[in-house]
């Protein structure tokens, strides 16, 4: 493990993408329990980038299967498209217990890397417009850098329109 990554702490997403080879960057920073922003949107900000950039890590019920679902910070997860996309009538939020018990991680610190459990992904297909993407690192406090590609392949996640505005 580099001094870079050591300083940023290790979690088992950046374990799995250092066991996948996979190029990507560390960004810690200090979380804020007391902020009014989403987790979310207080990562895009300590890191200086766009919300769109940064995209999130939610847990849903599809036809009684758990999907991942991946979208910018910046927009709310569409419900009904993400039905649509896995091919299913409908799909609800799962709880925060259910989500943090299939993917071994907290609530706000949710990565669609190293999860517990490997579970069918979808991501926002805006994950496209950028070089370089942000996703969870695995804790409140830690963001990772990658290529879209990358991010689609360590996920092996289909891509979707999966956002509605805020």
């Amino acid at each position: 493990m580099s001094r870079k990554h050591a300083a940023g702490g290790s979690t088992p997403a950046v374990h799995a993408l250092l066991e996948a080879g996979v190029p990507h960057t560390l960004h810690p920073y200090e979380h804020d329990p007391s902020s009014d922003l989403s987790y979310g949107l207080e990562a895009a900000a300590a890191l200086g980038v766009e919300p769109d950039q940064v995209f999130k890590t939610l847990c849903a019920h599809v036809d009684g299967r758990l999907v991942v679902a991946i979208v910018p910070v910046s927009g709310q997860l569409d419900l009904k498209a993400l039905a649509r996309a896995c091919g299913a009538k409908k799909a609800e939020m799962a709880s925060p217990h259910d989500a943090e018990r299939a993917t071994g991680y907290v609530v706000g610190g949710i990565s669609p890397l190293g999860q517990r459990t490997a579970h069918p992904t979808l991501l926002d297909e805006t994950v496209e417009l950028w070089d370089t993407v942000y996703v969870s690192g695995g804790r409140r406090g830690l963001d990772i850098g990658l290529a879209p590609a990358d991010l689609i392949a360590a996920t092996s996640a289909a891509l979707a329109p999966l956002t509605k505005e805020n």
